[in-house]
């Protein structure tokens, strides 16, 4: 019994005995974070979003400006709803993939929309924004019911190692997704020649950017595809419908904040971590290969291609990562991996087209030399490798460290708070970016206040124990 009269979390715990699931319902259930990926590797971060800035728009300052007030608003949409709908669920015993069905069919609603995107017509600004915010809304709440199905398809010993499996797949599905884009379809508006200097696989016109456009119908393509095994293959255990409602609305997103402050203490105090250091890792990839394309002049040519180097770092960190967890615990993983995002994140930061490190002079890159030639471009790469490296496994062990927390009859509604953690002031991080950014005109200076978030979350962890409190 911990000083505070609760269980500790220990190897015995109930969650352990849970029935045995098939091979094949793991696999469709780690396969739902591979259908996802391309929506952040391809659309928020690598390919689409760089497009927005320096393609569609004519502004990149504007662009990147609207494209944080877009992901802001969409992110905070989604941080209302979800616990809100995973009390509802829990309440109501639903299962959770008919929630994931119908949040399925609205992102690929707005990934298709982004086709509209068409160069420099920003009459289009409204309809392509509005889809990403769709895009990204399904996106994030259908992963909140798919999380919740997690606890209940695994014992407590080797979620650590399920969860890192799921991040870990997910970013190799971006690696493949990144690879087929930049290796066989999109091409580099100057040569006309793909990232592998293919010509397009298909006949894309290359004067009004298909390419990066198809980026959106192809990530929904992608997601109809591989989703299908969660939903023919993983269990689908129905909530426990016993427990009280929590209410509807913001009304009963505030009771229930107040119930989980009053009743699951360390809960409550692990989500205003995560809610810390998820939006400034967000951020960070949200606008990372934006400021690449921005101090760089990066094309679909070499966002493609530092895109791929990242997501094979973020893959090896996941896998790894999972590993560590169920060695060392959650917690020990999540503060030493945040030490190593912050420090990439210093890192990217200090990289501009002359220098590194802030002060230190470096050549500029040679027009026409090869891709990711140049010494900023290389350090560049190298800290964003660290980013990639540690990313992975702050996510995964976040959500596995939440599964040890969490009472099993309430699992969708503290996933529906996990995902409100991750999402309550990720609007404000995207805000906070966009804002800077047009104020000082620079997107080294907006980006850098996703440090203030990395940096509060890791502080604030240290007050978390591991235990599962019924009452503080």
């Amino acid at each position: 019994m911990s000083a505070a009269g609760t269980p500790e979390l220990s190897k015995t715990s109930p969650k352990t005995s849970r029935p045995k699931t098939s091979r094949a319902g793991l696999f469709g259930w780690v396969m739902f974070d591979w259908a996802t990926q391309p929506v952040y590797t391809l659309v928020v971060t690598f390919i689409f979003a760089p497009y927005f800035v320096n393609g569609f728009m004519h502004e990149p300052i504007l662009g990147a400006a609207l494209w944080g007030y877009a992901t802001g608003i969409a992110q905070l949409i989604a941080a209302l709803l979800a616990p809100i709908l995973g009390a509802r669920s829990d309440a109501l015993g639903h299962r959770r993939k008919p929630w994931i069905a119908g949040f399925s069919v609205l992102l690929m609603l707005g990934l298709c929309g982004l086709w509209f995107a068409y160069p420099m017509q920003t009459q289009y600004a409204p309809l392509v924004l509005v889809s990403f915010g769709l895009a990204l809304i399904g996106t994030e709440l259908a992963t909140v019911f798919t999380n919740a199905m997690m606890p209940g398809l695994i014992g407590t010993r080797r979620l650590g190692t399920l969860s890192g499996t799921g991040w870990a797949i997910g970013y190799v599905g971006g690696i493949f997704s990144l690879a087929l884009v930049a290796g066989l379809l999109v091409s580099d508006a100057d040569t006309g020649k793909t990232l592998l200097g293919l010509e397009p696989l298909f006949p894309l016109d290359v004067a009004s950017r298909e390419g990066d456009r198809l980026v959106g119908p192809f990530s929904a393509v992608w997601y109809l595809v591989f989703a299908l095994p969660l939903f023919l293959f993983t269990p689908d255990l129905p909530a426990d419908a016993s427990i009280t409602p929590a209410g509807k609305g913001l009304g009963g997103l505030v009771r229930g904040l107040k119930r989980l402050y009053a009743e699951h203490r360390q809960v409550f105090l692990f989500l205003a971590a995560r809610m810390l250091y998820a939006d400034g890792l967000g951020a960070i990839f949200a606008f990372g290969g934006i400021y690449a394309g921005t101090i760089f002049g990066w094309g679909p040519t070499e966002l493609g291609l530092f895109g791929i180097i990242l997501a094979i770092t973020a893959a090896i960190g996941a896998g790894l990562g999972g590993l560590m967890d169920d060695a060392l615990g959650s917690k020990p993983v999540i503060v030493l991996m945040l030490i190593v995002l912050i420090i990439g994140a210093i890192g990217v930061l200090s990289v501009d087209q002359d220098e590194i490190l802030f002060f230190v002079p470096v050549a500029e890159r040679i027009p026409d030399s090869p891709a990711l030639s140049s010494t900023g471009e290389r350090v560049y790469l190298l800290f964003a490798a660290m980013i990639g490296f540690a990313s992975g496994p702050v996510q995964a062990a976040s959500r596995t460290l939440l599964a040890h927390l969490t009472p099993p009859e309430k699992t969708t509604e503290f996933f529906g708070f996990f995902a409100f953690s991750g999402k309550a002031s990720a609007f404000a991080a995207p805000l906070m970016i966009g804002a800077v950014t047009a104020l000082a005109g620079s997107q080294r200076i907006g980006i850098s206040t996703a440090l203030v978030f990395l940096i509060g979350g890791l502080v604030l962890l240290q007050f978390v124990r591991m235990e599962r409190s019924a009452k503080p």
